[in-house]
């Protein structure tokens, strides 16, 4: 298979986007025949031909095209690595995020909340468990993952755990359902709850509070996924233990509502990075945000 030569790649692009092979040249301070020759050697590298002639314009081709998508994309790629590593950055930028599975969405929200209505950058979030996530952000695939436990500490790895957020966590179920009843004890006496996998963090202070006050709870569900612990909990299977936050939109509206708060209890939320010569600015910013979740 031939190799690519770039220089050649370079000259299609810029007679592909000016459409015309003499005004090109002078553009370059080539001679027409010089350049005509650089694009017959790509066409032969490639084994398509890239244009056919209009009078006095060219037009691309069907491969044509294809090649000049190819090589937009190179060279801009190209012109961001120049623009990153020479501290100038790009017009736009891209910034790539790993989130538990089972991590809240709304918090999510709350995290990416000021590039939201930002037209020059990309997000690209990607979701997975907390080895896949650190694995990716170790190879540099990921610029920041979201977890709701700090990276274990390994000297070989190099991970900064940042402690964004804590949120409470509270008795939360359909006010149409349970008993509002006085006080915690009594609450968790007569109605079920739904609660979090014994690999849980919450799970581990529930039960906890639990054998402090003598309680053995109602369990209708265990689960280990945010998003199915709030769709139980909206079809009124129990009582969730889960931060507010996870329900902010149900429990604005009045679908839901929060029966106690557990105490000491709380989830807390961090941003994992790698150690980089080169970080992403975008991260620093996201990490500067006074209030994240509330």
């Amino acid at each position: 298979m031939s190799r690519l030569n770039y220089h050649h790649l370079r000259y299609f692009r810029a007679v592909a986007h000016d459409g015309n092979l003499t005004r090109t040249a002078e553009h370059l301070n080539l001679s027409q025949s010089a350049l005509s020759v650089q694009i017959k050697h790509l066409e032969d590298s490639v084994g398509h031909k890239l244009f056919e002639r209009r009078g006095r314009q060219l037009e691309l081709t069907e491969a044509g095209r294809i090649a000049l998508d190819y090589a937009d994309v190179i060279f801009t790629t190209g012109e961001e690595l120049l623009g990153t590593l020479s501290g100038a950055g790009s017009k736009r930028k891209s910034v790539r995020i790993g989130a538990m599975a089972t991590l809240s969405r709304n918090f999510q929200i709350k995290f990416l909340q000021p590039l939201l209505d930002r037209d020059d950058v990309d997000i690209v979030l990607r979701s997975g468990t907390t080895g896949e996530l650190l694995r990716e952000l170790e190879g540099l695939n990921l610029d920041v993952v979201l977890l709701n436990q700090p990276a274990a500490r390994d000297p070989a790895k190099s991970l900064t755990s940042h402690r964004l957020a804590e949120q409470h966590v509270s008795l939360i179920g359909r006010p149409d359902k349970f008993e509002l009843l006085s006080n915690l004890k009594s609450i968790l006496a007569v109605n079920p709850v739904i609660i979090p996998t014994l690999d849980s963090g919450i799970r581990i202070e529930f039960d906890a509070l639990m054998d402090r006050l003598h309680i053995k709870p109602i369990i209708a569900a265990e689960v280990d996924d945010m998003a199915m612990l709030r769709l139980l909990t909206r079809e009124g299977v129990g009582l969730a233990v889960i931060p507010p936050i996870v329900v902010r939109d149900e429990l604005d509206s009045g679908l839901l509502a929060e029966y106690a708060s557990l105490p000491k209890i709380v989830e807390s939320f961090y941003a994992v990075l790698p150690e980089r010569k080169f970080p992403n600015p975008i991260i620093q910013e996201l990490l500067q945000q006074d209030t994240i979740a509330t």
